[in-house]
């Protein structure tokens, strides 16, 4: 049944940051790209235009009737939005939009995301999150009334983040229907070369564990797509539109790009490689820094007496961080008002950094110094591999643990090496 729509004007409010590293007194900063490095990247949605859209195979006589799965993040080279790009294109009708979590501009920090209706265009927005795993699914009497499902949204690189996710369950609903899912390609931010964290369990999948899949990937979301097209025997009809100058060792900042703001907890290339580490005990009783300025860069809770849990971690000599022990409260999510004793995370060397390993890190020390109060029941949630889990309830060596993925990480190597596409 077609679910009503309410008004909400997208009002795109984007922080575009090209030094967007955390400056703390006295800590060095991480070295940054030289002018050499940037280059033009053209995403998808630049090549889309670039070639005419023949890949929408518009019909002047018999306009195609097209859905696009966007956000905030939806914009092209020249700042217009995907939305309105493909709103003005003869050929094709522009009838339906998808919002994933954070809702139509990434500002919203609830699960209770209702559809609405793009002011400017007029267009109806079908959320795809919400509390249930049915309303986290596109809308098969949406989708099978449409020719075609564009896809376009910035991803981090990482397997919890929910956009992923939301884009293999267009995938599913492509099959099911019959129709054609496009992606318009763009830039892994934290590269596409590294492949870290542990594999996810078959029987820990979840609306944040897609499929067999390590944390970190270092996959494009249109090399994502052809791989879970591919491997979990989805058979849509699949069409990625591939970037054009991008290369697999680059970072967000070699890109030239403007960045914006993925989520409301997402505000920076710093926050986005340290995430896939931070993220890994947010389903614990600690906080991640969600209500600061320093989204996970800040880790705290009552009872974490700083100095301790600092220098605990900084005697570990974690490969490109460091710990500062500060005091922070946060305005909202866990311990909200709260004053926190914790640490502010320095990244020192992105390309040293094993940012997993570095969470599992973390975890291990609150266990470690805080068994009593450090509840690691809903870690698994989020880790999504139960030895993990085990072995640090065991107090085994981090190090250890992250060798123990190793396995898993070859093969996941082996098959995603046939999927990539730069």
């Amino acid at each position: 049944m077609k679910r009503a729509a309410t008004s909400l004007s997208l009002l795109y409010t984007c922080v575009f940051s090209f030094n967007a590293f955390s400056q703390i007194q006295g800590a060095p900063r991480m070295p940054s790209a030289s002018v050499a490095e940037y280059r033009e990247v053209k995403n998808g949605i630049d090549v889309l235009e670039k070639h005419n859209f023949e890949a929408l195979h518009p019909n002047p006589q018999t306009p195609r009737k097209i859905g696009l799965v966007t956000n905030q993040t939806g914009v092209d080279s020249s700042g217009r939005r995907t939305i309105d790009v493909l709103a003005n294109v003869t050929g094709i009708k522009l009838v339906a939009l998808f919002s994933p979590e954070h809702g139509a501009i990434g500002a919203l920090e609830t699960t209770n995301i209702g559809d609405a209706v793009d002011r400017r265009t007029g267009i109806p927005i079908y959320s795809v999150f919400g509390p249930t795993a049915e309303s986290r699914r596109p809308p098969l009497d949406i989708v099978k009334n449409l020719d075609t499902v564009v896809y376009d949204v910035q991803d981090v690189g990482v397997r919890f983040y929910t956009y992923e996710t939301t884009m293999a369950y267009f995938l599913e609903a492509a099959a099911k229907t019959g129709r054609e899912l496009i992606v318009l390609d763009r830039p892994n931010p934290i590269d596409g070369i590294d492949v870290q964290g542990p594999v996810t369990d078959p029987d820990q999948e979840s609306f944040v564990a897609y499929g067999e899949t390590p944390v970190r990937h270092g996959m494009t979301v249109g090399e994502l797509a052809g791989m879970y097209n591919a491997e979990r025997h989805i058979s849509a009809k699949l069409t990625v539109v591939q970037m054009e100058g991008w290369r697999r060792e680059d970072w967000f900042d070699a890109t030239g790009q403007l960045w914006i703001n993925q989520s409301p907890n997402m505000r920076s290339l710093t926050e986005a490689t340290l995430y896939p580490g931070v993220c890994l005990i947010e389903r614990t009783n600690v906080s991640v820094g969600r209500g600061t300025d320093k989204p996970f860069e800040n880790v705290g809770a009552p009872w974490i007496n700083p100095k301790q849990l600092a220098g605990y971690l900084n005697s570990r000599q974690i490969p490109g961080v460091r710990f500062v022990p500060l005091y922070f409260t946060p305005t909202a999510s866990w311990y909200e008002s709260q004053q926190l004793g914790g640490i502010y995370v320095v990244l020192l060397d992105r390309k040293t950094l094993d940012s997993p390993e570095m969470g599992i890190e973390i975890a291990s020390a609150l266990h470690r110094l805080y068994p009593r109060d450090f509840d690691m029941k809903s870690i698994i949630a989020i880790i999504a591999n139960k030895s993990a889990v085990d072995a640090i309830n065991a107090d085994q060596d981090p190090r250890l643990i992250a060798q123990s993925w190793r396995e898993g990480l070859e093969r996941f190597r082996d098959v995603r090496n046939k999927y990539l596409l730069y």
